[in-house]
């Protein structure tokens, strides 16, 4: 269920700042959506699988967070951000 090492290093590389860049809110937020998408498919499988689920909502409250700092950090990133991941249609 958790993200492989190359899948990650490719979204890191897709929404980093600069090279290397692994801290930022926009790779952070792109790492969490991955682990989201992964998780809501697994629910659909397995929609008894309510041990996992409190993990996939401390997911999504973590992206919540990111996504208001960085809406009011700096909003024209956010708004491209949202639509490279197709979040908050």
């Amino acid at each position: 269920m958790s993200i492989t090492k190359t899948k990650k290093g490719e979204i890191m590389q897709n929404f980093a700042r600069k090279p290397g860049d692994v801290g930022s809110p926009e790779v952070q937020i792109a790492v969490l959506t991955e682990r989201i998408n992964q998780l809501s498919a697994h629910f659909k499988q397995h929609p008894k699988d309510n041990n996992s689920k409190r993990g996939f909502f401390i997911l999504i409250g973590r992206r919540r967070k990111l996504l208001a700092y960085l809406r009011n950090k700096d909003y024209a990133t956010y708004k491209t951000l949202i639509a490279q991941l197709g979040i908050r249609r």
